[in-house]
């Protein structure tokens, strides 16, 4: 499919240089602790480079580097584990922080359940178009987004009624489905392109579920879940002359965090979370824009 669908704001030098940190911090890090290392104790016991090195002063900073060196790894998880939280939670505007640290694995699986998933294509569309630069570790992709179904009568969104009460508006309802197929259809276009490349397979793919978004369900690697509730009663207004409609803002949306690294009760929450999201998007439908049947 075509990659040229609504394109995020870019994320510039700062995202890129992130990115390199990322990538070459650990290993800059212990070559230089392990060179600091071998130099102190060549130092100690070679008398002419001890000599030339001030002698014994060398042996606690070669020492002081080594214990550095062996604490660096699990200095590294203990910062990782105090960013993603075994149980806790987060809203939604900190998804990014959860993106990067799925896309250090080698083999990447986000899913998705839940409105339009705009916050989540934001940071999905900058990780994709960066691993045609630079791939890292990751050799596999796999996007699974599953939003509802669009094309048929809804309670929400709607327009607000009289008294409140929600009106189907199938124009509100067809712009909501145009914004995700441009979404589908950009993050297919960058998985194409590098799968086309030969360093990373990818692919991105949308399906709908029937009812309203009331779950906001993300799902990195199988190892962390998120979830939240949408404020269904949101209201919008488009324009000032527009009527008001029940629009969620997932934005807004503060999730709970669960990981395996947690309770047996977490383990346990995350294994029923994938395989129900596994067994929806078993039952869901293809969208027509993907040569599904029409509604």
């Amino acid at each position: 499919m075509s990659g040229g669908g609504s394109r995020p704001a870019d994320g510039g030098m700062g995202e890129r240089l992130r990115r390199f940190q990322a990538r070459y911090e650990p290993a800059v890090t212990r070559i230089l602790l392990m060179a600091i290392f071998v130099i102190g104790v060549t130092a100690q016991f070679v008398k002419p480079v001890g000599d030339a090195l001030q002698d014994k002063v060398f042996l606690g900073g070669a020492l002081l580097s080594l214990v550095g060196y062996v604490l660096y790894d699990t200095l590294k998880d203990l910062a990782a584990s105090l960013r993603l939280p075994t149980r806790g939670q987060v809203q939604s505007r900190e998804l990014g922080s959860f993106v990067s640290e799925a896309f250090d694995a080698r083999m990447v699986e986000i899913s998705f359940l839940g409105y339009t998933g705009e916050t989540l294509y934001n940071e999905l569309y900058h990780r994709l178009e960066g691993l045609l630069d630079d791939p890292g570790p990751t050799r596999h992709v796999s996007v699974r987004v599953l939003i509802p179904d669009f094309g048929q009568p809804m309670t929400v969104p709607s327009r607000v009624g009289p008294g409140g009460a929600p009106l189907d508006d199938p124009d509100f309802r067809k712009r909501l489905e145009r914004k995700c197929q441009e979404y589908d259809q950009t993050l297919s276009g960058l998985a194409e392109r590098l799968t086309g490349l030969g360093r990373v397979t990818a692919e991105c793919e949308y399906r709908l579920y029937p009812g309203i978004p009331r779950d906001k369900i993300c799902i990195f690697n199988r190892d962390q879940v998120l979830h939240g509730l949408y404020d269904v009663m949101a209201r919008t207004v488009l324009r000032s002359s527009d009527p008001e409609f029940y629009d969620p803002k997932g934005y807004r949306t503060d999730l709970n965090v669960w990981s395996p690294k947690g309770s047996d009760d977490s383990k346990a929450v995350v294994a029923t979370w994938n395989k129900h999201l596994d067994d929806l998007w078993s039952l869901a439908s293809v969208p027509s824009w993907r040569g599904g049947t029409p509604p």
